[in-house]
């Protein structure tokens, strides 16, 4: 295994999507289509699928996106729509993470973890 290098969420609007995403994550898509959107998020991809006719439940996707503020990033996700899903808490040293939901139910996992380093 060599790591994280993409997470997909599936939406059922793409084009609410891409402009919900574009906002939270403060980047704009760089691969823009009907059938995909892409985003580099810090080396890492995060891509956009639509599924208009899935149940959507988000449960069975997990990952978590490094941030350097956690409590910072939580409150901007809900103050974009997102719920929560798990608060901000402790997990052992001074690692911290938390879940959200999109408003597509997607689960957006974000971790402080300043023991990571890059290869």
């Amino acid at each position: 295994m060599l790591g994280l290098r993409t997470t997909i969420y599936r939406v059922t609007d793409l084009v609410e999507a891409k402009a919900w995403y574009t906002k939270a994550f403060e980047v704009k898509p760089y691969f823009d289509e009907l059938f995909y959107v892409g985003f580099n998020i810090g080396g890492y991809e995060l891509g956009l699928l639509p599924d208009e006719g899935a149940n959507i439940n988000g449960e069975n996707v997990l990952s978590y996106w490094g941030v350097e503020d956690i409590q910072k990033t939580y409150q901007h996700l809900l103050e974009l729509g997102a719920t929560t899903h798990e608060e901000p808490n402790n997990v052992g040293g001074e690692l911290m993470v938390a879940t959200v939901k999109d408003p597509w139910k997607n689960i957006i996992g974000i971790i402080y973890n300043p023991y990571f380093k890059l290869p």
